[in-house]
This record gives C-alpha cells, structure tokens and sequence, in this order.
C-alpha cells in the first residue's frame, strides 16, 4: 500500500479538492496532519463530503489550530509549538492520503517546514494552477522534490492553460495524472468522475 502527499504550490489552488478525487480513485484513507483554522468546517470534513465509497476512513489531525495562518503563527497563538516527532501516520492496511498547508516551505515551527513532514518513501502529488508566476512556483517545487529523491506527479487545477502546462512537463519530466477543470461546483458525483479518469495514473 502507498502513502500519497499532496501539496500545492502555494494556497487556494485546489490541494482539498484534488486529495478528495485522489483518495476516491484509490478508496484510501486521509489524514490531514495539521489544519489551522475553520475547525468547524475542516478539509477533513470537506473531503469526508465528497468521498462516495465505504471503504475509506479519515483520520483526525495530529494538531488542530484555532487560527487561520500559517502553522509556525497558528501554533504560537495557540500557546503551542508544533513537534514533527509527533506527526506519525495513522495505523491502516490501506492506501493513505496526506494533506499537507500550503507549499513545501510554510513553516510549521521556527525550524522546520511541511517538507519535513514527508516521508522518503511517500509519493508527491503536486497542484499546480495557472497564474502569474505558477510557472516558476511549480518548477521550484517539483524540483526542490526531485533533489530530494521523491517520487513526484501533478495535478493541474483549473482552466486549461497550455503553454504552461507544457513547459511545466517537459522541464520536469514527471508524471501528469490529468488536470481539475474549473468545475461549476464539486459534489460526489464530480469527483467521482475525476477519479475514474485519474485512477490509471496513480498506479
């Protein structure tokens, strides 16, 4: 069974959405190891919303943070600071999605960032969204991943964008799983459809 981290490459590209898809196409587990704020309506509970299938379970976040803001800020509001020896995978027999804050660098104490969270053997899924400077945002952090040693794949999220999807492909050379449209809404049966089509390239 496989770990699956998705990160993003930077916020608000569509990392929920695209964890949601990817752990219906793979009947996985998710876990969201840190969420900082909007406890009441958490990403655990949006991708809760729009998993179909009975076979995956979501398991509750190592830290919980009150305050909308990056992990490292969140943390200090809360009179806590964020141990990364304390983030350890749930126990599970099945395939495991992870997602992560932000980008790889936000930090989540005054040392280490969300890259520290992932593991060697996990499998990167980066969302990528075309905007002004996406480009440079997802070269760095695919390649930061590739120094790394990561088996690294993208999502891209979002109206179509050829020219930067393309130059993004051949200077990385990683797998594309396929790209999230820019959807009226999501529901169930959206994802479901994404995860039929994505399944083939998570394997």
């Amino acid at each position: 069974m496989n770990t699956y981290f998705i990160t993003g490459i930077g916020t608000d590209v569509g990392k929920t959405v695209a964890a949601a898809i990817v752990t219906e196409a793979l009947k996985a587990d998710y876990w969201k190891p840190i969420q900082a704020g909007d406890l009441k309506h958490c990403d655990t509970k949006k991708v809760k919303q729009l998993v179909s299938n009975t076979t995956s379970v979501f398991h509750k976040n190592t830290y919980a943070l009150h305050t909308p803001m990056s992990p490292h800020a969140a943390a200090d509001i809360d009179g806590i600071t964020i141990d990364v020896k304390k983030i350890k995978a749930p126990q599970t027999k099945n395939h495991l999605v992870v997602e992560g804050a932000g980008g790889l660098l936000v930090p989540i104490n005054h040392k280490q960032t969300i890259i520290d969270i992932i593991q060697p053997n996990y499998k990167v899924i980066v969302v990528s969204r075309h905007y002004l400077g996406s480009i440079n945002h997802s070269l760095l952090t695919i390649n930061l991943l590739k120094d790394k040693g990561y088996n690294v794949s993208v999502i891209f999220s979002g109206n179509a964008h050829k020219t930067t999807e393309d130059i993004i492909s051949t200077m990385t050379n990683v797998n594309i799983i396929g790209r999230i449209d820019e959807e009226p809404y999501f529901d169930k049966n959206v994802v479901k459809e994404y995860a039929e089509k994505f399944r083939k390239n998570l394997k």
